[in-house]
């Protein structure tokens, strides 16, 4: 929840200014015919990024590979709440860092673990080496415009707009200078975690 107040006061008037929607179930990709969940996963980095990804798809089990990449990046419709909908395309750094953590999130929500167990396992992960942050910077595509984010303490998604992440573990705020919430200016999600973003929205043409 940490991370989705901080995405929600970092798009501000993106989200104000956006149609909010009901959601009675959880947003699973797997409800989808196995090429959209595909494409969907795909719409995350430019095409010539994510037709040569890796890509995962949500099972019921969790996420399975279903294509093996050329180029190092992953492809997958990631959830940071089991109602969140968010293409994710990590380069080879977030593949072989942060990825692992995603699959395994997925893998423990398929046995009935709670959010609050779950987080505690990847906490102590990092924590005794399992996990490792990310070693060098890099970029997270999510350049996707069919991304949803639930919004805290409702039961209403909201489009996310195309952007980008930037690794910087432990980062908060502070040492992006504390830019104001407005349009169009980087923020800092799960700030002093080891896998902590920068998030930049580019500006339309």
């Amino acid at each position: 929840m940490r991370k989705m107040l901080s995405i929600v006061v970092l798009l501000g008037a993106n989200l104000a200014a956006a149609a909010q929607t009901d959601m009675p179930k959880p947003a699973y990709d797997f409800a989808l015919p196995r090429e959209e969940r595909i494409k969907l996963a795909e719409s995350a980095a430019p095409p010539e990024i994510s037709g040569q990804a890796t890509v995962y798809l949500l099972e019921r089990s969790g996420y399975v590979k279903i294509r093996e990449g050329t180029n190092g990046f992953s492809c997958l419709v990631d959830r940071q709440t089991p109602l969140n909908l968010e293409p994710t395309c990590f380069d080879a750094e977030g593949s072989a860092t942060t990825l692992p953590t995603r699959l395994y999130v997925e893998e423990q929500r398929a046995k009935g673990k709670s959010e609050e167990q779950i987080k505690a396992e990847i906490d102590e992960g990092y924590r005794n080496g399992k996990y490792k942050s990310p070693s060098k910077p890099g970029i997270v595509y999510m350049m996707s415009d069919k991304g949803y984010l639930l919004v805290p303490g409702t039961n209403k998604l909201v489009p996310v707009p195309p952007h980008l992440m930037f690794y910087a573990p432990y980062a908060t705020d502070k040492d992006i200078g504390s830019p104001p919430s407005a349009r169009n200016m980087p923020r800092v999600i799960r700030p002093g975690q080891p896998d902590a973003y920068i998030i930049v929205i580019p500006r339309a043409r």
